[in-house]
């Protein structure tokens, strides 16, 4: 046979298989493009017109920057900051100490391992709901068992005054307005998503630390060392990639987080004087009570180049320090 022809076949035949293979993943493709693309699109096309119930002008980019230059916006990045500087260190912390037990040989340990996990497969409303009881400043749990330990009830949801404010005002100091720290209402709903997203990081912990070889721990020991320096030396270095990944997914869902929020606060007007007023929030807040769907849209990307910018900063910095081998 000619070697044209046999090369005419064979791309013939690559051909169909390509085919073959796009028109499984069409299917995939289509609800990606619909669901996903398409609404990105259309967001930033309403960000260009002063929309509000319906078209309005053709404004350009004035929404974009009315939103950077409105310390409203500011004032919910800076809530949304707060945040995730709660939820994030002290997530991958406990995640870490808890994975790193249930990872030795212990008994009932897959037991242990499912009542983590529980809190993050149970409903979000729900449980929001629950934790809004326990957090409720006249019939909530928490305040009962307060006022059984001599502690003054606290207003909990309904505290605009920061952490450190109530802290240090307790010992009679007082701190200016800059460092006051998070509100008790923000605090609050961070205890919340710790409880809601520890059994996430706590099965990934364990996925990550299986991957380390035993081996490595066999010669370590072998040449004399302790759980100590096998743990600084060996566990975080190796598990550092999956650190990284929690990392990174714990500061987007931080700064996107608004069901929590939405559940156990004032959804229109941020809570206890906007001290729980975050980006998404805020997003929220402007679509739907004020009805300024241009400048809503523009908020939103506005808040996904902040995040696009955070994931890309950490990829930059922290990762030089993960050791994939």
């Amino acid at each position: 046979m000619p070697w044209n022809v046999t090369l005419r076949r064979r791309s013939y035949v690559n051909w169909r298989e390509t085919g073959i293979g796009y028109l499984y993943i069409l299917p995939a493709l289509a609800v990606i493009l619909i669901f996903h693309f398409l609404p990105i699109f259309y967001a930033f096309y309403i960000s260009l017109f002063n929309w509000r119930i319906k078209q309005g002008p053709f404004i350009g980019l004035a929404n974009y920057e009315t939103a950077i230059m409105n310390p409203d916006f500011w004032g919910s990045i800076k809530v949304t900051i707060f945040y995730a500087a709660g939820i994030i260190p002290a997530t991958l912390a406990l995640s870490f100490l808890i994975a790193y037990a249930l990872f030795q040989r212990i008994r009932g340990r897959n037991l242990y391992r499912m009542m983590y996990f529980l809190p993050f497969v149970t409903a979000t409303v729900a449980a929001a709901l629950v934790w809004r009881w326990i957090f409720h400043s006249q019939y909530g749990i928490l305040n009962f068992v307060l006022g059984k330990l001599g502690v003054p009830a606290q207003g909990w949801l309904l505290e605009p005054r920061g952490i450190l404010e109530l802290a240090f005002g307790a010992l009679g100091v007082a701190l200016p307005d800059w460092a006051a720290g998070p509100s008790l209402a923000l605090v609050s709903i961070i205890i919340f998503t710790i409880w809601r997203d520890l059994g996430f990081g706590v099965v990934v912990m364990l996925a990550g630390l299986s991957n380390i070889s035993s081996e490595v721990y066999d010669a370590a020991r072998v040449d004399g060392a302790g759980e100590w320096t096998l743990l600084r030396n060996i566990t975080i270095p190796l598990l550092s990639p999956t650190l990284f990944f929690l990392v990174i997914v714990s500061t987007i869902e931080a700064f996107q987080s608004f069901n929590p929020i939405y559940i156990m606060t004032d959804p229109n007007w941020g809570g206890p004087l906007n001290t729980t007023l975050n980006a998404t929030m805020y997003i929220f807040q402007n679509f739907f009570q004020f009805t300024k769907l241009g400048y809503a849209s523009a908020v939103a990307f506005v808040l996904f180049f902040i995040v696009l910018g955070l994931t890309i900063l950490q990829i930059r910095v922290l990762g030089r320090r993960v050791h994939y081998n």
